[in-house]
């Protein structure tokens, strides 16, 4: 009986290593924004919405993935993944609007495709697309659910993660290096082992009972 305290202490200690508060709105969690789209959101000071400068750098991203700049050899394979480095400008934004949520599978949608696009493009065997997309659809997921159960992901998952803009760009550089097979299975095999990695010992971590959750931070 008198180990019991000790135990729970320790628990929670290993528990607050994982779970950290999400400041502002938890849909910019869900982004999954990188170094880079998080440098543009500072530079506006969080002052632009973030679903217009989504949708305008999917749309662009678009038009050129259907004028087959994916498989481009210069770095015109750059420019989807540029296009779409607009959105970075709103990534500092609270998304509290009533149609911000919209944002965060705009970029899904968007990132998925330059990157199945940009793989048949140069050939790649297709279950090595299969294996990254599965990889960035599980992350996703797994964030997805750890918010519903307030769970939240740490601070340097995305940054480790390369983020959105960070594998748009690796992608395109395999496209213009001619590597592409070669970035897709260290891409797989990097992205499986830390997102897998991370989620598994988040969970082994996570408290047992609605009352050692942690809470979202608050609304400034």
């Amino acid at each position: 009986m008198s180990r019991r305290p000790h135990e729970s202490e320790r628990s929670r200690a290993a528990i607050a290593v994982h779970m950290t508060p999400v400041p502002r709105s938890v849909v910019v969690a869900y982004r999954d924004d990188g170094p880079l789209s998080k440098a543009m959101g500072l530079l506006v000071a969080g002052q632009l919405p973030p679903l217009p400068p989504a949708l305008a750098g999917a749309f662009v991203t678009a038009v050129l993935l259907t004028l087959g700049i994916a498989g481009a050899d210069d770095f015109a394979v750059f420019a989807p993944a540029i296009a779409l480095l607009l959105a970075g400008a709103g990534s500092a934004h609270r998304h509290d609007g009533r149609l911000d949520w919209l944002a965060p599978p705009i970029l899904r949608v968007t990132e998925y495709g330059f990157i199945a696009s940009a793989g048949f493009a140069r050939s790649v065997p297709p279950v090595l697309v299969v294996a990254v997309l599965g990889a960035m659809a599980f992350h996703h997921y797994d964030i997805v659910y750890r918010l519903r159960q307030h769970v939240y992901p740490p601070p340097w998952l995305a940054t480790a993660g390369l983020g959105w803009d960070g594998r748009m760009l690796v992608v395109a550089l395999g496209g213009l290096l001619d590597v592409m097979t070669a970035v897709f299975v260290l891409l797989a095999l990097y992205l499986w082992g830390l997102f897998g990695w991370e989620s598994l010992t988040c969970w082994l971590a996570a408290p047992r009972t609605p009352d050692e959750a942690v809470e979202p931070a608050p609304q400034d």
